[in-house]
């Protein structure tokens, strides 16, 4: 794990200089799928490929949910400003294009949806969590409809996401849960300490939004409740594992993706939202 942290780094020290956002994108999303490799997640993702250019609003359980949104579409996060001092992972965050909130002020909110905005025009997804902390995953909390706000001004779609975290016997498992008061160090050792887990990402359709008619309460509700749905499925019986590939772009076809522990992997993303 720590030659893995610092692979990233000299990654995104010594390659991200010379390469484009298109590598970058590459780079992140295989030191992320690799991550989850190194902790014995695998990642099972359900539904509506992700749509290039949405926003992606998801449930959130652990710091391990960056990972797993990175290992299926590379995507940029929005922390809280704190974030951005914390030694290593503060820089890590900052190159990773993470978009960092100062919470409370309404003059940089404006700022931070016009940066997000931005990305969001140039086709890139932007993920928050809307609930604004961390659960267990048993339940989704109330969305922040503010969060939601760069899409609509943008006019680009919301595309819901449900996290969820499962054994390899389909129980539901509360390792990976960073909430509470459980500490990262105790967060760590559940989740190394499981024989193997399954990250459970499931996408619903995008939904459209339009500045003019779009209520971003509506649109916080409707979003949470297809989340909420989800999440409240139950995960299918175990199948042997059959090889796939990620999809990463939209299409009116289902899709179900399994990415094992060992999926080769490289470079850089640590990044925001903690509790």
């Amino acid at each position: 794990m720590a030659v893995h942290v610092v692979q990233g780094v000299l990654t995104i020290a010594l390659v991200f200089p010379f390469c484009g956002k298109a590598r970058h994108l590459a780079l992140r999303q295989r030191w992320s799928r690799r991550l989850l490799a190194i902790l014995g997640i695998r990642l099972q993702a359900e539904g509506t490929p992700v749509a290039p250019g949405c926003l992606l609003v998801a449930n959130h359980i652990s710091w391990v949910d960056i990972f797993v949104i990175n290992a299926l579409a590379p995507s940029a996060f929005v922390s809280k400003a704190e974030v951005r001092a914390w030694p290593v992972a503060g820089w890590l965050a900052a190159k990773s294009d993470t978009v960092f909130l100062r919470r409370g002020s309404r003059g940089h909110a404006k700022i931070v949806n016009a940066e997000i905005a931005a990305l969001l025009g140039a086709g890139r997804n932007v993920a928050v969590f809307p609930e604004g902390t961390t659960t267990d995953g048993s339940q989704v909390l109330h969305f922040h409809a503010a969060l939601l706000q760069p899409a609509i001004a943008a006019g680009r779609p919301v595309q819901p996401l449900a996290l969820s975290y499962h054994t390899p016997d389909g129980v539901r498992s509360r390792a990976p849960a960073y909430d509470g008061d459980v500490s990262f160090g105790e967060c760590f050792s559940a989740i190394v300490g499981e024989r193997a887990l399954i990250a459970r990402l499931q996408a619903a359709e995008p939904v459209a939004t339009d500045p003019h008619t779009t209520d971003r309460r509506e649109l916080a509700q409707r979003t949470r409740e297809h989340v909420a749905t989800l999440n409240a499925a139950e995960l299918p019986a175990p199948a042997a594992a059959q090889p796939a590939t990620c999809h990463t772009s939209p299409s009116s076809s289902r899709s179900a993706v399994s990415l094992p522990p060992h999926t080769q992997p490289e470079s850089s993303a640590i990044s925001p939202l903690s509790r």
